[in-house]
């Protein structure tokens, strides 16, 4: 049945959600805030090793970087659509109205939570390819092994930033549920250039996700999502990058 690997993913993260709210009443404010920190560097080092893997490769037995060109034009110019469309604020009043709707209104941690776990277990390679091969082939193999992942990081978050990261099954059932929807219109764009691409830039934006939970530095992760459309889209052009 298609749409049933996102339905999986979703629930796992639902059930990681309500885990985390119970298991997160039992520890203090100092354990709560060392298990973000963990939490933020087990994120960043997820995105470095991910970038990395598209940055670096070996020729004539050494180890050379490249795509630097590449990188910094689909995350300037991702972040130039995202800024003008403002994702972050529309993110932040949906946010903001599952806050009243849920009865979490003296949660104050609630939208930031919210904004942070939506965009973790968004953006990247695997709910994309994930996705499509649910659309296509019924191959839900991808997704699974995602709602695992997402179900150890939406568990610890909740833990450590409050019951807004459950939420982000609602973004991720969206997503990943019209990419499936529209799996034989995208599954021309998906070559493995582009989703390389695609898996690089994905997690340099989640490195920033790490960046903020680590330091507490408010870089607006939402509005350079638009990067992952670009970063692929850049692979079509007729140039070395």
């Amino acid at each position: 049945m298609p749409g049933l690997g996102t339905i999986i993913n979703v629930a796992a993260i639902v059930t990681a959600g309500l885990l985390g709210v119970g298991a997160g009443r039992l520890l203090n404010e100092r354990m709560q805030e060392g298990l973000a920190k963990a939490a933020g560097a087990c994120v960043l080092f997820i995105g470095i090793a991910g970038a990395l893997q598209g940055m670096l490769s070996v020729s004539g037995g050494v180890l050379v970087s490249g795509m630097s060109l590449y990188i910094v034009v689909s995350i300037v110019a991702g972040t130039l659509i995202g800024e003008a469309i403002d994702i972050d604020a529309l993110v932040r009043r949906f946010g903001e109205w599952l806050k009243r709707k849920t009865g979490s209104a003296k949660d104050r941690t609630f939208v930031d939570a919210f904004v942070t776990a939506s965009v973790t277990v968004c953006v990247g390679a695997m709910a994309v390819v994930g996705a499509v091969e649910d659309g296509m082939a019924g191959d839900i193999s991808i997704l699974c092994t995602k709602a695992i992942l997402d179900f150890v990081i939406i568990l610890v978050m909740t833990c450590s930033l409050g019951r807004g990261c459950a939420f982000s099954a609602i973004p991720v059932g969206i997503f990943q549920g019209s990419i499936t929807a529209l799996a034989v219109l995208i599954r021309p764009f998906m070559t493995d250039p582009a989703m390389a691409g695609l898996s690089m830039v994905g997690s340099i934006l989640i490195f920033c996700v790490g960046v903020n939970l680590v330091w507490d530095t408010k870089l607006r992760v939402a509005n350079m999502l638009p990067a992952i459309i670009v970063a692929p889209l850049l692979t079509f052009l007729p140039i070395v990058w």
